[in-house]
This record gives structure tokens, C-alpha cells and sequence, in this order.
């Protein structure tokens, strides 16, 4: 199959949950033996054309001009697709989902549309609109969790696939903590509690920075490991000083990807205390990791995350019950080994391969409906007197 993936933005540069998700889909489907392009914003230094993880890479220049953004970027991607002539298209959104939409009613070429969260859960510029007809108009539509599910069919009652994003498990092989701490600088008797994601408010981490004012007090070893940057961090800084935390909390600041993994071996436990989630791949990290996590009741949180299992569940804005859930954590060496051992054996149900292999069923269910549909009418054609 000839494929072509739609996505705003694109590693190298872009590293966030969607890019790097799509980057793995991407590489993995070229891996079996299939033709993938991916269509991208450019990125300045980046060529217009260029071979990036086993796939073609086509990236559109074009001016963020308010109102007309995305159909700038829609008309664009529409003219490099009809130069590729894929088998089928995928979006890797809804808003991206513009872009099938229009191959399908131009070029007659099925597409199918992943949401990714923002895009479902939160208000942009005409979603009402551009949603229904995209999800409509689909040859399928996959969600990341059966919540994202349940709400895409508030827009548009069809049949859902469900597939998770991944992880590389092979990037948390043969690592050791010891040599983690050391390399970090962590002294062996400190408890590290670590946030790995974005410094945004819908994270909620000043939420987990309020809660380290009651988790010292009752451990003067633990610590709280920042990893990650954004436009937050200067309030994040200064709400530290004011709870007089500085020893307790540090900044490490934006860590390349390939680095989380040591971050993440060297810490005790995993804190996401988001305000709003759609799936979280920091939590599948934390769990290849083997750490116990602690994460916000929101959004597909809950499916990854089993309240006592393999982590524990708090409310969203509650400093009192992250406190409470992380000292019960710290305080209890059998409990983290226990969670240790299950979040490690439930981190295989979300291998790269395992994603790939659901996900190329969908794109042959799609070609195979398609060839049928076409045949038919052809047939039909044939018969008309």
C-alpha cells in the first residue's frame, strides 16, 4: 500500500505526544513493507523533500494567516497528494481531517482520521462544523480511548476503531537505576517524584508543586524532578520560592526524548496531575519504566491508569490527595516493587508493533471496502441498458 499521513508538524524539531506518535506509525508501517509519505508544516533549515525514518517527507511552506490558516495548509497538502497518488490517506486529527476530506471528494481516495485530543476534547475555530463532516465523510475513524470514543460520537454517531498510541520498549531495556542516579547526580537515599511533559497550566503542575509542601513535611527525602519546559515555567519558579522549596524542587528543563528513560529508571514515582488528558504517552513511559503512577480522574487517564493496581487515581486541582497518594507510595517499598513489576508487564500491550498491527487491519478493511464499493458501481455501469 501507498500511504500518506497527514500531520501539522513533524520531528526533528516537533517532539510533542502527536509528533513523535506519528513519527513511530509512520516508521513502523514503512518497516512492513509499505510506501509511506508524510505531508508536514516546514520547518525552518528543513528541505522541502527528504527520506526521514524509512519514509518520503513533504513539507508545505506556508503562512499561519489568521482565519484562512488550516485551508492554506488543506489546499497545499491537496496538490502534493495528487503528485503522490496514495492508496489511502490518514489524518492524524480531525482538523488534518480537512485534507481526506477533500482527497476523497477530488481525488476519490479513502481516508481515515485518528483523533489525537485537542481536536475532540477542546473548542476550535468551526470544530462543529469541519468535525461532522470530516468524521462523516470517513472511510474510518479511530479513537485513542474508549472516553475519546464516547466523545467523537457526541459529533457523529458512526463506528469507532479504538487504538492506543505506543511506546519504544526497547528504549527502557538493560537500564539501570544505580547508573541513572549516578549519572543524574541523585544521591541513592533521595525519593524522586518526577513530572515528565509540557510546563502549561493544563498540566496542573502547580498543583503537584503545592503538594510537595505537605510530601516534605513528612519526608525531608523527597524530591520533585521537573522535566520539561514552556511558557509556565517563570510563575512555576516563582511559586517555588514562595512555598520556600527550592531544595525540594528542581527545574532539568526540556530533556531530549532519547534521555526520559534514564530520568524516568532513576526516579521512585510518576506524577501527571493534568487538568484535561486525552491519553498521556508519558504514563506508558513511566509504566515501561516501572514506576507507580499518580494521575488526574480526567479524560482516557483512567484506562491506563487502574486506581490501586497500578497507580492511584486523584482528582484534578487537589495538592491534599497527589500528597496523600505519593506518600503512601514512598512510604511503602513492597507496594512500589508490586506496581513495579505490573506496570512493566502491561507497558507490552502498547509496543510500536503491537499498534502497527491493528492499525495496518484498518487500512486493509478500508482498501478492501473500497476496491468492493468501486467494483460494484463499475459493475452496475455495465449493466445499465
Amino acid at each position: 500500500m501507498k500511504i500518506a499521513i497527514i500531520v501539522e508538524k513533524f520531528p526533528p524539531k516537533w517532539l510533542a505526544g502527536t509528533e513523535i506518535a506519528t513519527y513511530n506509525i509512520a516508521r513502523h508501517i514503512a518497516m512492513r513493507g509499505h510506501e509511506v509519505h508524510v505531508v508536514t508544516s516546514l520547518d525552518n533549515g528543513l528541505p522541502k523533500e527528504s527520506i526521514y525514518g524509512g519514509c518520503y517527507v513533504h513539507r508545505i511552506g506556508w503562512r499561519k494567516v489568521r482565519f484562512l490558516r488550516f485551508a492554506l495548509f488543506w489546499v497545499k497538502a491537496l496538490i502534493i497528494l495528487r503528485k503522490i497518488n496514495p492508496d489511502m490517506v490518514h489524518a492524524q486529527n480531525i482538523i488534518m481531517g480537512g485534507i481526506g476530506f477533500l482527497s476523497r471528494k477530488f481525488l476519490r481516495k479513502p481516508y481515515i482520521v485518528w483523533g489525537q485530543g485537542s481536536d475532540v476534547y477542546l473548542p476550535w475555530l468551526f470544530k462543529k462544523e469541519v468535525s461532522k463532516t470530516v468524521l462523516k465523510n470517513a472511510n474510518a475513524v479511530i479513537a485513542l480511548t474508549e472516553d475519546m470514543k464516547r466523545e467523537i460520537k457526541k459529533i457523529c454517531d458512526r463506528n469507532i476503531f479504538v487504538i492506543p498510541n505506543g511506546i519504544d520498549l526497547k528504549k527502557f531495556e538493560n537500564l539501570s537505576r544505580k547508573e541513572a542516579r549516578s549519572k543524574l547526580q541523585i544521591e541513592e537515599d533521595e525519593k524522586i517524584i518526577i513530572f515528565v511533559g509540557t510546563l502549561r497550566s493544563v498540566k496542573g503542575v502547580k498543583h503537584l508543586i503545592q503538594a510537595m509542601v505537605a510530601i516534605g513535611r513528612e519526608d525531608t527525602r523527597a524530591k520533585l524532578m521537573l522535566v520539561g519546559n514552556g511558557k509556565e515555567r517563570p510563575g512555576l519558579e516563582e511559586l517555588v520560592k514562595e512555598l520556600v522549596l527550592e531544595r525540594q524542587v528542581s527545574f532539568i528543563g526540556r530533556a531530549p526524548n532519547e534521555d526520559v528513560p534514564e530520568y524516568m529508571v532513576a526516579s521512585d514515582v510518576f506524577v501527571l496531575p493534568s487538568l484535561s488528558e486525552s491519553f498521556g504517552i508519558v504514563n506508558l513511559e513511566a509504566m515501561a519504566s516501572g514506576l507507580p503512577i499518580v494521575a488526574s480522574k480526567v479524560g482516557g487517564l483512567p484506562e491506563i491508569v487502574r486506581d490501586g493496581k497500578n497507580g492511584f487515581l486523584v482528582e484534578p486541582k487537589n495538592p491534599e490527595q497527589i500528597a496523600e497518594k505519593v506518600l503512601l507510595l514512598l512510604g511503602n517499598d513492597e507496594l512500589r516493587r508490586s506496581i513495579s513489576e505490573i506496570n512493566k508487564e502491561k507497558a507490552k500491550d502498547y509496543s510500536w508493533e503491537r499498534v502497527a498491527d491493528r492499525l495496518e487491519k484498518v487500512y486493509s478493511e478500508v482498501l478492501n471496502d473500497t476496491i468492493a464499493s468501486r467494483s460494484l458501481a463499475e459493475q452496475k455501469m455495465k449493466e445499465r441498458p
